[in-house]
């Protein structure tokens, strides 16, 4: 396990593919997952390397082998996005391909907001149009990481996200002060600022991210994709997220 640190914590992550590539691409997981689950497991780290690209994915703060504070103000959305900054300083590269998926969309974007030079193309997945939506209960997924036991959550998709929290042995309360961690709305004109190639993912039965179009259209030139039949969780092992990705990658939906 290779780590570098950030802002005083001490993060996870993986280097795979040549070490010599021209490209390099950085993966963000998403809430409650890990570098292992969301894309290790899932083929992406070979597939990345069988492009001829340099990869990396960390484990983002809270989750995995990074360190996992307690408390909420950790977990600023900008800070998160600071991370994949500071790895990319780490690993001595200027610009790279930035893949988020879910939670990690949300703090590629940010990333993308905050500094676009360093980034080639921008992947999102698992997010859409309801991006603009405010939350019916901000503290829900909070509350659904601290309840005593999983029969305790009503909400079926809370209920997934805290039997895949605890599958993966995660820091409930590690998570619970994520999903309570200091965030600015992405707003429609917050993302005017994002001038680089961006792909929108999203499964068509994703109650949680909505239209992929939906979010596309507010980005500058962005590009959709649905993935037939997936709703949050299967999407992530779906062929087609892959060869999405590789094609925009190769200019072939730009």
């Amino acid at each position: 396990m290779a780590q570098f640190t950030s802002e005083g914590l001490t993060l996870a992550y993986d280097e795979f593919g040549p070490a010599d590539a021209r490209k390099a691409i950085v993966l963000v997981h998403g809430f409650s997952s890990n570098r292992y689950e969301n894309w290790k497991r899932m083929g992406w780290y070979d597939a990345i390397a069988g492009k001829g690209m340099r990869g990396f994915a960390l484990d983002c703060r809270g989750h995995g082998e990074s360190a996992k504070p307690h408390d909420p103000v950790q977990y600023e959305r900008g800070a998160m996005a600071r991370d994949v900054f500071a790895l990319l300083d780490r690993a001595g590269v200027e610009r790279a391909h930035l893949l988020g998926f879910s939670m990690g969309a949300h703090v590629a974007l940010t990333a993308a907001m905050a500094d676009g030079a360093r980034i080639d193309h921008l992947v999102v997945a698992g997010v859409g149009g309801r991006l603009f939506e405010p939350p019916r209960d901000p503290d829900a997924m909070a509350k659904a990481m601290e309840a005593a036991s999983p029969d305790d959550i009503a909400d079926p998709m809370l209920k997934s996200f805290r039997h895949f929290a605890d599958e993966q042995k995660e820091d409930r309360l590690a998570l619970a002060a994520c999903s309570r961690g200091p965030r600015s709305p992405i707003t429609k004109d917050a993302l005017f600022a994002i001038r680089r190639p961006t792909l929108v993912i999203a499964g068509a039965r994703d109650q949680l991210a909505g239209s992929p179009q939906g979010l596309a259209d507010a980005i500058a030139g962005a590009k959709a994709v649905t993935i037939p039949g997936c709703d949050h969780f299967s999407m992530i092992a779906h062929g087609l997220f892959k060869a999405s990705v590789f094609d925009f990658f190769d200019g072939w939906l730009e």
